[in-house]
């Protein structure tokens, strides 16, 4: 879709730091992570919310952010993650979208309050989307 971040990243006109592209799916690092690692998966083709995925997109979609979930945390060495989708609202961007964000204790994220910070370099950021990618099965 014209004008869609997300849909430019999948279709690499916009940079990102990838972690992984599939025909279910693209997960690249947030560029404002509440922690490092913190990653977005969304589907190849433009829809806004859950309710427009097609169902058969569905089970391939789901099993690419659970990938994720596991390769963050083992990639990372988090303790667990934190996985999660707005709908319309507190929905940055309108192109469905689930974060994947590693967890580790007292870390101090309560509740929902998600406060974000930025990488300190484009160096750091490709390190970090390589551990992930590293840890895919």
């Amino acid at each position: 879709m014209a004008g869609c971040i997300f849909c430019d990243i999948v279709a690499a006109r916009t940079p990102s730091f990838t972690v992984v592209s599939t025909p279910d799916g693209t997960a690249f690092l947030d560029t404002r992570p509440v922690f490092p690692g913190h990653t977005l998966v969304v589907p190849p083709a433009h829809v806004e919310v859950l309710a427009d995925l097609p169902p058969d997109a569905l089970p391939g979609f789901f099993t690419l952010v659970q990938r994720l979930a596991v390769a963050v945390e083992k990639g990372l060495g988090a303790d667990g993650t934190f996985v999660a989708m707005n709908n319309r609202i507190s929905q940055s961007v309108p192109h469905l979208h689930v974060h994947v964000v590693p967890r580790r204790r007292k870390d101090g994220l309560r509740g929902f309050f998600w406060p974000r910070t930025k990488y300190g370099s484009d160096e750091e950021a490709a390190e970090i989307a390589a551990r992930i990618t590293s840890a895919l099965d």
